[in-house]
């Protein structure tokens, strides 16, 4: 069916928009992996600069006379339909937020990383503090231009994942920290695994090596895309057959990179599994950022750190570090990469604990944006958390609230989609097993091809085309349901201590 010519119109307008907006996304790429320190100021006047005019183009009065056209264009297919009907849904929302607003925000975000990158060479929060609290200023200015029912927080969380309300966090939480914590009390009974030779002297650029190898293993397409070294790992991409990836690398700590590489992996593999026919438009654009981290945590988690994937690939880890590991055994390694331990660092934390991190961060997210708590209150805040829900005592603010780089983008809001993506992530990983009984023999010899095929059938092709919930839903049976993810991790860690 040929395009109509209102639909091509439409989508030649969103085409150009996704342009722009692409352009940027590349400058903002190479600010956090090869921008020389002197270029920061001109950087973020670039990219506002630049999402400014993506802003302009996006609520022109008639881009909005043309979306209401093209809706009622009667030749539309299903998927044309809902690229509208999507397409019309952000041209509202975005008309809410003028663009001198989204100019200041995004200058103020660009000057803020930079604030946060210096902080954390000074191990020093009060750096960051001031810029800080502008964001925090102009999140709570944007929850206010965007509107919400009950709570500010909500306004921002709907960015990231459509119809996400606190009510229903609040309820995830409340439901899956007492069985978490049920599952740690039991496993504090039982002998601790050792992984100290985590820790030994592993050469960078043989991590590298291996890092790319894995990424290979686990089908990325270095022809679409690329990898490299930046201060906080991410994904980032400009289409379906462009895809970046970042890590980054610790000579004494060999799980920071192999686990960040597997994570972005998993961000990167649905970024190119989208379909390149709908560039620039919902369709051709990921579906929530729930769904995106279930992505990045089935492959780190449920693929990663299974024993059946080591038992093809723990071969090539000996191979490439004889002299650290030629002495561990697989059981050794399944086990130490595995090991439950309270810990300071969200992107280090094991499964258990990490939900934990998360749930910090959201507290503290939604008391700075309701205005209960400032900037100068998080360190305190931050810390008392951490003693009170993972027992540990935070030494420093390079270990505490300056590790992540989400605040310093703006991205507030964002935090509780990476329990709720690991909650689909277990859900959708059984949904695999029940239709390949043979699925980790399969990958115990190296073959995650059905894995990939699964979620390209059923997550990926899909774009926008559906919400979080509804894809799951369409996916796996059923809506969304955490005790797939109990029943997951209590088989596992229970046959891990013993």
């Amino acid at each position: 069916m040929d395009d109509s010519l209102l639909y091509k119109q439409y989508k030649t307008k969103f085409q150009k928009i996704a342009d722009v907006k692409y352009a940027s996304a590349v400058l903002q790429w190479d600010q956090e992996t090869y921008l020389p320190p002197k270029g920061g100021e001109i950087r973020a006047r670039q990219i506002a600069t630049l999402c400014e005019l993506a802003h302009e183009h996006l609520t022109e009065k008639s881009l909005g006379e043309l979306l209401q056209k093209v809706l009622n264009d009667e030749t539309l297919s299903t998927s044309q339909k809902r690229n509208v009907e999507l397409s019309l849904a952000d041209f509202n929302k975005n008309k809410k937020l003028p663009p001198s607003f989204v100019r200041q925000l995004s200058e103020t975000v660009n000057k803020s990383f930079y604030a946060w990158i210096q902080a954390r060479k000074e191990n020093n929060f009060s750096c960051f503090e001031k810029p800080l609290q502008q964001i925090i200023d102009l999140k709570k200015q944007e929850a206010d231009l965007l509107g919400y029912e009950h709570h500010p927080y909500e306004a921002l969380m709907d960015e990231f994942d459509k119809g996400l309300s606190v009510k229903k966090v609040d309820e995830l939480f409340a439901a899956l920290s007492p069985q978490l914590l049920n599952l740690l009390n039991t496993i504090k009974n039982k002998p601790q695994v050792d992984n100290n030779f985590l820790y030994s002297f592993f050469d960078k650029d043989k991590q590298w090596e291996l890092g790319m190898e894995i990424l290979k293993r686990i089908h990325f397409d270095f022809e679409a895309g690329r990898q490299d070294i930046s201060e906080h790992p991410f994904t980032t991409n400009f289409c379906n057959s462009d895809v970046r990836v970042t890590t980054r690398i610790s000579e004494n700590d060999f799980a920071n990179m192999l686990w960040s590489c597997i994570h972005e992996g998993g961000h990167a593999l649905y970024e190119q599994g989208l379909p390149a026919s709908e560039y620039g438009l919902p369709l051709g654009e990921y579906c929530s950022l729930s769904i995106h981290e279930s992505q990045s945590r089935l492959w780190e988690n449920c693929v990663g750190r299974s024993l059946p994937f080591w038992q093809s690939n723990y071969a090539l880890l000996q191979q490439t570090f004889p002299g650290q590991l030629s002495g561990i055994s697989l059981q050794q390694f399944y086990k130490g990469i595995n090991k439950v331990q309270p810990s300071l660092i969200r992107t280090e934390a094991d499964e258990l604990t990490y939900h934990f991190h998360v749930m910090i961060r959201y507290e503290i997210e939604k008391q700075l944006i309701e205005g209960s708590i400032n900037a100068k209150d998080i360190p305190a805040y931050w810390n008392e958390l951490y003693a009170k829900y993972l027992g540990v005592t935070v030494p420093n603010d390079r270990e505490g609230c300056l590790q992540d780089v989400h605040w310093s983008h703006g991205s507030f809001g964002y935090f509780a989609t990476y329990s709720i993506g690991s909650l689909y992530a277990a859900q959708m990983y059984a949904a695999i097993e029940a239709i390949y009984p043979s699925l980790q023999v399969e990958v115990s010899k190296g073959n995650t091809q059905s894995i990939w095929q699964w979620l390209q059938q059923h997550i990926y092709r899909f774009g926008r085309y559906y919400n979080s919930d509804q894809l799951c839903k369409n996916a796996t049976g059923q809506p969304l349901n955490a005790e797939f993810f109990i029943k997951y991790a209590t088989t596992k860690y229970s046959a891990i201590y013993v």
